[in-house]
């Protein structure tokens, strides 16, 4: 059991870092062929990467991964794409947060080992929607999951952008079972909610957490076709809009927005407070914070 455990987890992580090259490639791809437009006369950008490192407590060997950050690019203002395996033991306000949500056995036993991806895009024009994608892989003694989703957050909204992101992503899930789509949806509805602005972060996407349904293949093969959906979901919305011409209004929608953003990420979002709570890279945690914004 422990071999067939070990081996899961390795082609998770395998798995993570092939999507990331992925989409690291295809974005540079976009810098590169973007050659019209508000930003055309830039240098198209390219990712700077560094190695990250979990800092444990009593300073052992507890992982890392690749953060890969572009910034003033022709396409991308900023972009992150973070890859990360981290191991060791959950620290006791960690503990109590993974108990609150019903994982046995993780306050007698807290070693854990976390794998995943983790993506956040500002884009350089206002017409250009920011988009939000992780997928990850959580392992305790007592438990295992997948979690992960991808949702589109435009400060200028276009329904056929809009129809489009959610088309492919239901063309990715159908073949899993024709109520995962509506169900993963209707989850990221409520998880990317404001609760203090009463509104949507975006226009939504899917999400999912704690997913075990005892089938650890059908879990991954579903986490991989969520990873999988993003690319084609997303580049052709950003290819289709880039040229656009903005105007200064324009830009104050976005940096509004991004405030809304930033809110958000810094209050609710899971993934930043279990980064920053379990001694992950604090740079890496927080790149998901735009590089600039605005509150009226």
């Amino acid at each position: 059991m422990a071999e067939q455990m070990a081996d899961q987890k390795a082609r998770a992580s395998a798995w993570f870092r092939t999507l990331r090259d992925e989409i690291v490639a295809a974005f540079e791809g976009l810098e590169d062929s973007q050659k019209t437009g508000p930003c055309a006369d830039l240098p198209a950008g390219r990712f700077e990467v560094t190695e990250t490192k979990r800092a444990s407590d009593d300073g052992s060997d507890a992982g890392g991964g690749l953060m890969s950050v572009m910034r003033g690019g022709r396409v991308f203002e900023k972009v992150g794409v973070n890859v990360s395996t981290v191991y060791g033991t959950l620290g006791t306000a960690a503990q109590k947060a993974m108990a609150a949500r019903g994982v046995p056995g993780i306050e007698s036993d807290p070693r854990f080992w976390a794998s995943g991806i983790s993506l956040v895009a500002h884009m350089q024009n206002p017409h250009t929607p920011a988009v939000h994608m992780n997928t990850r892989m959580f392992w305790t003694p007592n438990a295992w999951w997948f979690g992960g989703g991808s949702d589109l957050n435009p400060c200028l909204e276009y329904d056929e952008d809009t129809a489009h992101f959610h088309g492919v992503q239901k063309s990715f899930l159908d073949p899993h079972g024709p109520d995962l789509y509506p169900e993963l949806k209707a989850w990221a509805d409520e998880y990317f909610f404001v609760p203090h602005r009463g509104r949507a972060r975006g226009v939504g996407g899917i999400f999912m957490d704690d997913r075990n349904t005892g089938d650890w293949e059908s879990d991954f093969a579903l986490t991989q076709d969520i990873g999988r959906a993003f690319l084609p979901a997303f580049v052709p919305v950003t290819e289709k809009r880039r040229d656009t011409p903005w105007t200064d209004a324009d830009k104050d929608a976005q940096l509004v927005h991004r405030g809304l953003y930033a809110e958000y990420n810094l209050v609710y979002d899971r993934g930043t407070k279990f980064g920053l709570a379990t001694g992950h890279d604090a740079n890496a945690v927080l790149m998901s914070l735009p590089p600039l914004a605005k509150w009226d």
